[in-house]
Parts: structure tokens; C-alpha cells; sequence
């Protein structure tokens, strides 16, 4: 049996949600230390209405709640995340540090921020099928961002070309159209020039072999060397996420106990519905206590 750490992109983030992590002074010390006085300010309301600051606290927040757990004796052998949550997985995979990271998470909020300042994003489609959603988006200057489940589909683009394609799919039988909280058309070719740009920013980073699994939630893929880690790190704002993949592939690799980090509950979701064969929990709505029952019983 192997566990599985999951890391969550963008739209699960709250205010004050740096408040309460584990060992808050420590980490935050570490983020000063590069971040400065910015620091402080992370996680209130007008903040986190760029994206800059929104991937910076969910890289703070997944690395505390992870370093917590293996504290506590709960090691992962698997680690994956969700856009952004690439990164704090990759850090607690030993294949980046945290101090690297900082540097081109704020890079890259940047980058994406600039290249879409308004008016674009992501709105999530659930209750079709890609092949009758693809059908609806001929034409409609969208594009599939995410494929999370089998009829859990993101779209990205224009606000306005988004509505369209949300007010279709409703009326074919979708059960849910939502705008998500992410301001920017990630996961798709919009964003190619800024992950060419932040490819470039690694190449002044060393990134190490992981010390436990790293799978890409952009291919649903294992990655071992540092240099295709490097690259889905950089591109996977530009790539379609493989979510339902990845979470098949960790399966097959027999985990059997998926704790998503926090903030929010929507990765434990997913991968139930991935045809999840073991326990799925989020530490958003269970205790660390909780997990590491969880992983006595499902060792012994």
C-alpha cells in the first residue's frame, strides 16, 4: 500500500488561509527570506485578487501541511498536483527547493497575470462527455483546460466566448456550468509565450532527482529525471490537465490512502471519481490524526 499526497490548483483559495498552517513562524521565515515583506500580506482579500499572490500561498500552504504530516511519520511515496500544485508537490518530492520555488511561482503568477489581465479565465462544465463538449466549442474560441473526470471537463478562454459555451452545455443536459475563481485561460495554447518565458528562469535552477514518486498531473506520467520535471513545471500552464490520468496511474502504482492538501476539498472529490480503489480523504475536513489512522489500518 502507498500513499498519495495531492496538491490543488488555483479556485480553492480563501483569505487568511496562511493563518493556520503548521508551523506557521518557521515556513513564513523561509518565505521572507526571499519574498520580503510582501510576506505579510499574502493571503488578504486584495491580494488575492492577483494571481501572483493566490499560487504563492498555495505553494506556502501545500509545503506546510505536507512537511507536517511527514513530521508526524507519514511519509508520502507518491506526490502530484494540479497546476500550481505542481510545484509544492515537486518541493516536497526534494526535486526543487522551497526557495526556488518561491522565486518562480511569483514569476510565474506574474507572467500569467500580465498576459491576461482581465477578462479571461476558466468555467467548469459538469455532466457531458468530452467528445458532445467539444461539439458545443466549435467555433466558440475556447478550449479544454482540464480533463478532471470523465464528464468533469474545464474550458478556458474569453469571459464573454465562455458564457456562450456554459449556456450550451446546459441546455444538452450539463448539470453545472461554473465560472471559476482563476483569473487567467490556463492550460491551454494562450498561454504559451509566458511558460516559454518562465522555462527560461529555470535554467538558472538545479533541480535534484525526487526522493519519492513525482507524477505529473499535466501527462498523468511518472517523472524521474530533473530536466522533464523542469519542463512540466514550466509548461504545465500552457498543458491540459490529465487529472483523471494521473489519479488511474497512481492507482496502478498501488496507492491506496490520497490526502489532499489544503486549502479545499476538490482533488479528493476527482480522484473518487476516478474509480479511487482505497481511502480519499482532504486535511481541509479531516484532522492529521484522521490520516495517520488511516494509514496505520490500511498498513496493517
Amino acid at each position: 500500500m502507498k500513499i498519495l499526497f495531492t496538491f490543488p490548483g488555483q479556485g480553492t483559495q480563501n483569505p487568511g488561509m496562511l493563518r493556520h498552517i503548521p508551523d506557521r513562524d518557521a515556513i513564513l521565515g523561509e518565505v521572507r527570506a526571499v519574498l520580503g515583506d510582501e510576506t505579510d500580506k499574502l493571503d488578504t482579500p486584495d491580494a488575492l485578487r492577483h494571481t501572483r499572490a493566490v499560487q504563492l500561498c498555495l505553494l506556502i500552504a501545500g509545503v506546510a501541511w505536507a512537511r507536517e504530516l511527514i513530521k508526524q511519520g507519514l511519509k508520502p511515496d507518491i506526490v502530484s498536483g494540479l497546476s500550481i500544485g505542481a510545484f509544492p508537490a515537486a518541493v516536497i518530492a526534494g526535486a526543487l527547493t522551497l526557495r526556488d520555488a518561491l522565486r518562480l511561482v511569483a514569476l510565474r503568477g506574474d507572467l500569467m497575470e500580465q498576459a491576461y489581465p482581465h477578462g479571461y479565465g476558466l468555467t467548469a462544465i459538469v455532466g457531458l462527455p468530452l467528445s458532445r463538449l467539444e461539439d458545443l466549442m466549435t467555433g466558440s474560441n475556447t478550449y479544454i483546460a482540464n480533463l478532471n473526470a470523465e464528464t468533469q471537463i474545464v474550458i478556458a478562454g474569453r469571459d464573454e466566448d465562455m458564457l456562450k459555451v456554459a449556456q450550451k452545455a446546459l441546455e444538452a443536459g450539463a448539470s453545472k456550468a461554473t465560472r471559476l475563481a482563476v483569473s487567467v485561460p490556463s492550460h491551454c495554447a494562450l498561454l504559451d509565450k509566458p511558460a516559454a518565458e518562465l522555462s527560461k528562469a529555470f535554467k538558472s535552477v538545479s533541480l535534484a532527482s525526487p526522493v519519492c514518486t513525482y507524477l505529473s498531473g499535466s501527462s498523468g506520467r511518472v517523472l524521474r529525471e530533473p530536466q522533464k520535471i523542469a519542463d512540466d513545471l514550466a509548461f504545465n500552464m500552457a498543458r491540459t490537465v490529465q487529472w483523471q490520468d494521473a489519479m488511474v496511474s497512481a492507482n496502478q502504482r498501488d496507492a491506496r490512502l490520497a490526502i489532499e492538501m489544503p486549502p479545499g476539498s476538490v482533488l479528493t472529490a476527482l480522484t473518487h471519481q476516478a474509480g479511487w480503489k482505497g481511502e480519499a480523504i482532504c486535511l481541509e475536513r479531516n484532522s492529521i490524526n484522521v490520516a495517520l489512522h488511516l494509514a496505520k489500518r490500511l498498513i496493517d
